[in-house]
């Protein structure tokens, strides 16, 4: 799945592709920029949509992470996320919604109505993902039970930005102000990167779930935000796979998350090429 990307996408980049996007007040003054990103810190990010009122596409941050309704604070998402003990002390699994496989959307009460009503573009410039490599026993010849996980970078050959389809929806929640005491009602947009099945690149990279993100052209971007898709249509566009040809991959450190540049290409000598 899609957990760890590479934001360091300029607004112009955006621009370019999209000169009639209307940005927010708030990513004019602050844009963010990030050559890697945990999906778990969740982070607020670019995201574009198309407004009910005006029809315009808009650019404007959202939390990474989508979030049902009966979540009402923070402080219960996180558990909602990260799993938490009951009062029994029982462990509670958390739940995951950085990302939504878009094939099972309309299956999943969490995901329908942003599916069908809800859905957006969120601008990357690379993510990563890890290769399991199960090395062979030197005694007996079989490979072994535990994988060796290398750590790719993947981009797209001859453009600047990948836009990834997704779903969002307006989480409302309240929110105690510690330096006053109140309590203050807010709405944050949050948002899951829609994930299709692995193309030829991506099957021997993400070769665990052999899955990837959802990603758009410019033209199917502008149909993914259209209002009046059908349940068909959506599902036809959600499954879409990039051509693994436009796309490369290449292995960088394994502990590339604390890296100066965490993009920067590094060689495993024992690692079996990935052919396409």
């Amino acid at each position: 799945m899609c957990y760890h990307v590479a934001f360091t996408v300029k607004l112009e980049s955006i621009l370019d592709y999209f000169p009639d996007v209307v940005v927010d007040d708030q990513l004019d003054i602050e844009f963010p920029s990030a050559q890697y990103l945990n999906g778990f810190n969740h982070d607020m990010t670019p995201v574009m949509v198309l407004g009910r009122k005006d029809g315009k596409k808009h650019l404007a941050k959202m939390m990474w992470g989508f979030l049902p309704p009966y979540i009402t604070n923070m402080e219960a998402a996180i558990k909602f996320w990260n799993g938490y003990k009951d009062e029994n002390g029982k462990w509670i699994t958390g739940y995951s919604t950085l990302n939504a496989i878009g094939e099972e959307m309309f299956d999943k009460r969490l995901f329908k109505d942003a599916a069908l009503t809800k859905r957006c573009v969120i601008f990357t410039d690379g993510f990563y993902e890890w290769r399991h490599v199960y090395p062979l026993n030197k005694k007996t010849g079989q490979p072994l039970k535990t994988a060796l996980k290398y750590p790719y970078h993947i981009k797209l050959k001859a453009e600047r930005l990948i836009m990834m389809a997704g779903i969002w929806t307006p989480w409302k929640h309240t929110e105690i102000d510690k330096t006053t005491g109140e309590v203050l009602e807010m709405v944050t947009p949050t948002y899951a990167i829609v994930t299709t099945k692995a193309n030829a690149l991506m099957a021997q990279v993400h070769n665990s779930k052999m899955r990837m993100p959802t990603i758009l052209t410019k033209e199917l971007a502008e149909e993914w935000l259209q209002p009046d898709l059908s349940q068909e249509r959506i599902l036809e566009i959600a499954a879409y796979q990039y051509p693994a040809e436009k796309m490369e991959a290449y292995t960088v450190e394994k502990g590339f998350q604390d890296a100066l540049d965490p993009r920067m290409q590094h060689e495993y000598p024992d690692l079996p090429a990935i052919v396409c």
